[in-house]
């Protein structure tokens, strides 16, 4: 994880995005790093709140867009646990993408939303603002453990 501190608020959006589609890693231990190396918690914040809501829009325009196989291909995500996803969420709206930034289950909520074809406009403005909430929370609690 450290070498993405090489690259400074490049490698904190390249995590964060990642984090978002295909590594299974914490992208708040990159943030944790980036306030305790002294930088701008609203730029960190910013940063990586933005790389982690592309990576979840990624998904959703994959599975949006595309077929099942592009989401195991791309995503690495298997077909059976997308369409687990897709009937979780039938019926329970766009309100659920705030949660996109939950570990191990977060990033099955946008590919399950792009399954179902909702308003993407309502989805980006609730997983971003989860997404917001989360790293607001994280640099407030990496300043506190300082």
């Amino acid at each position: 994880m450290a070498e993405f501190m090489e690259y400074g608020y490049w490698g904190l959006f390249l995590a964060s995005f990642l984090a978002a589609t295909i590594l299974p890693f914490s992208s708040e231990a990159i943030l944790s790093l980036c306030v305790y190396s002294g930088y701008d918690i609203g730029q960190t914040v910013a940063i990586a709140s933005l790389g982690n809501w592309l990576g979840g829009l990624t998904g959703y325009y994959l599975s949006y867009w595309g077929k099942l196989e592009r989401i195991e291909k791309y995503l690495r995500i298997k077909p059976d646990k997308a369409i687990k996803a897709k009937e979780f969420l039938r019926n329970k709206g766009n309100a659920l993408a705030f949660f996109a930034f939950l570990p191990f289950v977060g990033d099955l909520i946008p590919i399950g939303l792009g399954l179902l074809r909702t308003n993407p406009y309502g989805m980006a403005l609730f997983m971003a603002a989860g997404k917001v909430g989360r790293y607001m929370l994280w640099a407030y609690l990496s300043v506190q453990a300082m």
